[in-house]
This record gives structure tokens, C-alpha cells and sequence, in this order.
């Protein structure tokens, strides 16, 4: 048997699975990682941290692996996924130069403001898909060097080495061998030209970043590099927590790297969104849309990021994004501030209790409206309320705001690619309620698609990684592998009331 290990680093803790070569769940392994969060708006992790956060979560999947009489030997590669736009700034000898700066930080937001008003949103948006926002990684580089002069003063003499979080793994993994990323995650710096596939000269001298040391960009299944590393789980202690200690720079386990990948894009290549025209839907605190488009970027009219989805050494495929700001978190709004109910779980039954929704509707705004509607100053409401209503109609009208905003999403993702969605791949907590997932399909007249699994960018990762390194044959096979582990909710294609229901909510949008 032939296996493959996958690590998810993401902001609150690295996850590391072993899936063998029917794409079965093996061995897991998992550490809590240290976020600080202080000043205005400013999120930070030690970049070190992230490194022996990965080491630790590797050293428990890999005894939990040795345990079950297994060989660490059968494990032909790695791949990885990452919390896309975190950044950490080195130098030759991998010491960290700065801290890892974490996608949600909001520290640049004058720097953005001030580079829109120099006129340069337009260009920006046509060379990288993406809009001047802190969220991406170049607009909170320039914060730091605009407040360290001596830090700039080394990017200027071409010192400074700049990767996200899975270039700064790799170098250090590879002891500085190996300096490279992929096209998903390069493509979340706001420095990456998705039309040619290159570090944007034009961008990088507008901004006085010319001597930057910027990583060779591979294709998400790709030859990264080679991670030596020994296991050794005598130590007591170790065992005793169910760790093995790992050192970098020997000779015992030589373990290629295949495959590296931002986690949204890891999520839809482990959802099977391997075609145009397929579409995963993260159910969160709020909610990450990603539509594969084709080979050929898209343009948005309607406000969606143009990104690249994923890609192997012969295909690279883009993807249309589109953020809901307020998914899950009206859900738990209602629970914390108007205590409608104790568990979030008992919302499926008061929301079926009622035959429709007596016309009320909650416009979910609480952090404005994103995609694609981008009312970025509206506040949150509550239409229709009567007498007659009552808190299950406030619990339901806050349910059906997401199918409503999905379905505003997809459409305008249809109408930028003059293309019908195939399928929509759902995960996260509010899977679990079936009044969503009733809502969203006969809604959108489409069947959604549920992995068993929960760990989809793990999942991911493995895939790519595999079709490097042998352990899958293909696509197709990945394919059926994805038919074969998913559970499907089928529409009601009779199902008129929520279609009129869809179009007041569009009415009360508009107004």
C-alpha cells in the first residue's frame, strides 16, 4: 500500500493526515497554533511557531501512523496547504526577518486607501484579478517597510527573501534548498500576473520592490524539493503525549514535497471541482464561494475576484471567488444577542415549523454586503415583521439570507462565464442543518455535493501530491474517488415557493 501525507497549516492550527492510495483516511496528527491579536486591527504569528507547529502536528500523524504497524517509508510524498495570504520576510540563513503577518491583519488599510487614490486600483485589478485590499499580502509588506527603514534598507540591497506561509516551510524543510511556491498562492500577493504567469515586473517597480527575492513559481503539483528528517519516538516524554520528535537535515526519511496550494483552492480540488463550471461553497462565519472558470481568466463584472484555482505540470485552471460576508455569524448573532435559542442546532426544527417564512426577511449587513453586491456601508435589517410573527420566523428569515446570498453569487459568476453551474460542493458547520441544504438546492435547481470527509483541504493537497508522486494514477481516478465519497441532497425542482421568495429578497436587495 502506497500512502501520502498531507499538511494543512492553517490559522489556528496545523493538521497533518496520512491517506493511503484509495484516498483513505489513514492517520491524523494536530497542533494549536498561537495567533496574536492586538492594537488596531493587527494579527501576527511567530514564523518559527508555524514551523515547529507543522513539526509537532507531522510527529503525532506520524506515530499514530508507526502505531498501527505501519512503515513510514510507504509514505511516497507530502503535500501542502496553507493559509493563503500570511507572509514571513528571511533572510539566506532562514532567519525570519519579520513576523508572520496573517491575511486578517488590517494594518495597511491606509496604505490602500492611499494607493487607490494614486489611481492604481484598475491597474492592479487587470494584471492580478485581485483589488488593493489589506486581506492580500503586498499592501501590509509595504506597512512594514514604510515603518522599518533598516528592513527596507535590505530589500533594496536584495536581502530580504518573501514567501507565504508555504514557501517559508519549504525553505525551511530544505534547509534553504528549495525557495518556491505555486500559482494559487502567488497569486494572492497582489505582485503575481495571472495572464503571463509571472512576478509583475510593472507592480514590483511601482512599488520599489525590484529587489525583492521573490520564489520560483511551480504548478500545485509539482517537484518541490526534498524534506529529510528522522522519527524518533523512544524519547518517553514524546511518547507519552503521543508525539515523535522530528529534526530536519538527515538522512533516515528522505520525503519528496509534491504538491503545495493555498487552502480555499486545496478545498476545491478536494471537493472534485476539477472542470468550468463547478463550484464549492465553504459554510462558515461567513462564506468563500469558488467557481473553476476554464483555462482562461475572467474578468468580473460584478465584483468577484479572478484567482487560479489550481494546477498540475500540464493544466492550470482559474476560478471566480466571491466572499458573503455574514454567514454563520447571523446565525450565532441571534443566539448571543437576541438568545432566540441555545444551540444553534435546534434551528432546523424552528424554522420547519413554520409553512414559509410570513414574509419577513433579514438583510444579514452586519459588516455591509459583499459579493456581488458590494454595499459596503449598509447596515443589517429586519423586513416584514407583523404581530403575527415570531422568533422562528426571525430564525428562519436568517437561514434562508444564505441560500439568497449564494444564489446572488452564483449567478453572477454564470453570467461573467456565460455558463450554467454543474454542481455545487457544500461543507462546513451549517452543512449539518438540512433546512440549508433543502433551501440552497431547490433554490439554485442543482444538486449539492457533500464530502464524508471533513478535512477537504487536506484532502487536497494529498490528491496533488499524489499525482505527482504516483500514489494516484489521474484525474478520472480522483474523480471517482470524489463520486464515491460524497453524499448528494437533490432539488425539489417543484419547489416554487422559494422561488418567490428569492425574488422578493432581490426586491428588498435593491431598495
Amino acid at each position: 500500500m502506497k500512502y501520502v501525507l498531507a499538511i494543512d497549516q492553517g490559522t489556528s492550527s496545523t493538521k497533518s493526515i496520512i491517506f493511503d492510495e484509495n484516498s483513505e483516511l489513514i492517520a491524523k496528527g494536530f497542533a494549536e497554533l498561537e495567533t496574536r491579536y492586538f492594537g488596531e486591527g493587527f494579527v501576527e504569528q511567530t514564523p518559527d511557531a508555524i514551523f515547529q507547529n507543522v513539526l509537532d502536528s507531522v510527529g503525532d500523524c506520524l506515530a499514530n501512523f508507526k502505531n498501527q504497524g505501519l512503515e513510514v517509508t510507504d509514505i511516497l510524498s507530502a503535500g501542502i496547504s496553507n493559509q493563503r495570504e500570511t507572509f514571513v520576510l528571511w533572510d539566506k540563513a532562514g532567519k525570519a526577518l519579520s513576523p508572520a503577518v496573517v491575511w486578517s491583519c488590517k494594518r495597511s488599510v491606509q496604505i490602500c486607501q492611499e494607493l487607490i487614490e494614486k489611481g492604481q486600483e484598475d491597474l492592479i485589478k487587470e494584471k492580478t484579478g485581485l483589488i488593493i485590499d489589506p486581506y492580500f499580502s503586498a499592501t501590509k509588506l509595504l506597512w512594514l517597510l514604510k515603518d522599518d527603514e533598516k528592513l527596507k534598507a535590505r530589500v533594496e540591497a536584495g536581502e530580504v527573501y518573501f514567501g507565504t506561509v508555504d514557501c517559508w516551510l519549504l525553505y525551511k524543510m530544505t534547509d534553504g534548498a528549495s525557495f518556491k511556491t505555486d500559482y494559487t498562492n502567488a497569486s494572492r500577493t497582489l505582485l503575481y500576473n495571472i495572464h503571463d504567469l509571472t512576478w509583475d515586473n510593472e507592480i514590483l517597480k511601482l512599488w520599489g520592490l525590484e529587489n525583492l527575492k521573490l520564489p520560483e513559481v511551480c504548478a500545485s503539483s509539482s517537484d518541490f524539493g526534498n524534506w529529510c528528517l528522522t522519527l524518533d519516538t523512544d524519547d518517553t516524554d514524546s511518547a507519552k503525549h503521543g508525539l515523535a520528535q522530528i529534526k530536519s537535515a538527515s538522512h533516515k526519511i528522505k520525503l519528496p514535497i509534491t504538491a503545495m496550494i493555498g487552502d480555499s483552492h486545496a478545498a476545491a480540488f478536494g471537493e472534485g471541482c476539477f472542470e468550468k463550471g463547478t463550484a464549492k461553497a465553504t459554510l462558515g462565519t461567513g462564506c468563500s464561494i469558488m467557481m473553476n472558470i476554464g483555462d482562461k481568466p475572467v474578468k468580473s463584472a460584478y465584483g468577484m475576484l479572478t484567482t487560479i484555482c489550481w494546477s498540475t505540470e500540464n493544466k492550470v485552471q482559474y476560478a471566480l471567488e466571491g466572499a458573503i460576508v455574514a454567514c454563520g455569524s447571523s446565525i450565532e448573532w441571534l443566539k448571543n444577542e437576541l438568545n432566540l435559542f441555545d444551540c444553534v442546532a435546534e434551528t432546523e426544527a424552528m424554522a420547519k415549523a413554520l409553512e414559509d417564512n410570513g414574509g419577513v426577511y433579514l438583510i444579514p449587513a452586519f459588516s455591509g454586503l459583499g459579493a456581488p453586491h458590494w454595499q459596503m456601508d449598509r447596515k443589517a435589517s429586519i423586513h416584514g415583521m407583523t404581530f403575527g410573527s415570531s422568533k422562528n420566523h426571525i430564525v428562519r428569515a436568517a437561514l434562508e439570507s444564505i441560500p439568497y446570498q449564494i444564489k446572488d453569487v452564483v449567478a453572477a459568476m454564470e453570467e461573467d462565464i456565460q455558463a450554467k453551474l454543474k454542481f455545487l460542493a457544500v461543507n462546513g458547520g451549517l452543512t449539518k442543518n438540512q433546512f440549508v441544504l433543502n433551501f440552497l438546492t431547490d433554490l439554485l435547481g442543482i444538486p449539492l455535493e457533500i464530502q464524508k470527509i471533513a478535512d477537504i483541504s487536506a484532502l487536497g493537497a494529498a490528491y496533488l501530491s499524489g499525482l505527482k508522486s504516483g500514489v494516484y494514477k489521474d484525474i478520472e481516478q480522483l474523480k471517482d474517488f470524489c463520486e464515491k465519497s460524497k453524499n448528494r441532497v437533490e432539488p425539489d425542482l417543484g419547489n416554487g415557493l422559494v422561488k418567490t421568495s428569492y425574488q422578493k429578497w432581490q426586491e428588498l436587495i435593491k431598495s
